[in-house]
C-alpha cells in the first residue's frame, strides 16, 4: 500500500510540473513572458507547493522512512490551497480573461480540476498522516496572507493583479471583502483538513 501512495504522489508531482511547463512554453511562443507575473498566480504557486509536497512524500516513502511532521503540515497546506484553487476557479474564474495565463486546455484541466481532486482524495483516503492539532490551524494562513500582501502591493504599485476580483480599480472595499473571504475560506478548509487528519481509510 505504501508503494501505491508513493507512486500516485510521484505521478501527481510530475503531472503538475509538466502542466506548468506546457503552459509556460505556450505562453512564451505567443510573446515575451514576465516570470514574476506568470508565477504570481495563486494557481501556479499552489500547484508548485503541491508538487513539492507530493514529490518529497513519495521520496520519503520510497526510502522506507516515516512521514516527518513538517511534511505532513506541508501536505495539509497543499491540500487546503489546491482545494481553494479548484473551487474558486470553477466558480468565479471559468471563462474569465486571465491575460492568456491558462489557455492550454489540458494544462488548465490538470492544474484546476484533476490535481485539486487528487489532493483532496489523497488526504482523505491515505492514512500516512499525523493528527494535526487545531491550535496550529494558524499555520495554514501564513502563505495565503503573504501572497495577498504581495499581490496588493503590486496592484498598488505596478498595477498587475492576477485575478479580476483583486483589482484595485474595482474599489478597495470590494478587494477587502474578497481578502476577508479568502482568509475565511482558508480557515474553513484548514479546519476540515485538520479534522480529516484523524481519518485513515487506507492504512499504509
Amino acid at each position: 500500500m505504501k508503494i501505491l501512495f508513493a507512486s500516485l504522489r510521484a505521478i501527481a508531482a510530475v503531472a503538475i510540473v509538466v502542466a506548468i511547463i506546457g503552459q509556460y512554453q505556450h505562453s512564451a511562443s505567443l510573446g515575451p513572458v514576465n516570470p514574476f507575473n506568470f508565477f504570481g498566480y495563486f494557481t501556479i504557486q499552489s500547484n508548485l507547493i503541491g508538487a513539492v509536497a507530493f514529490g518529497l512524500s513519495a521520496l520519503v516513502i520510497f526510502a522506507g522512512r516515516a512521514q516527518p511532521l513538517w511534511l505532513v503540515y506541508l501536505r495539509a497546506l497543499a491540500t487546503v490551497l489546491l482545494a481553494i484553487v479548484g473551487i474558486v476557479y470553477n466558480t468565479l474564474l471559468t471563462g474569465a480573461g486571465l491575460e492568456g495565463a491558462f489557455n492550454v486546455q489540458w494544462s488548465n484541466d490538470i492544474l484546476h480540476i484533476w490535481i485539486p481532486i487528487y489532493a483532496a482524495l489523497d488526504w482523505l483516503l491515505f492514512g500516512d498522516k499525523a493528527k494535526l492539532p487545531f491550535a496550529k490551524l494558524w499555520v495554514m494562513l501564513i502563505y495565503p496572507l503573504v501572497w495577498l500582501a504581495v499581490v496588493l502591493f503590486r496592484g498598488a504599485t505596478d498595477g498587475w493583479v492576477p485575478y479580476p476580483f483583486l483589482d484595485p480599480a474595482t474599489g478597495y472595499a470590494s478587494v477587502a471583502v474578497y481578502c476577508l473571504l479568502i482568509a475565511a475560506v482558508t480557515i474553513l478548509f484548514g479546519y476540515a483538513v485538520y479534522a480529516l487528519s484523524r481519518v485513515r481509510m487506507l492504512k499504509p
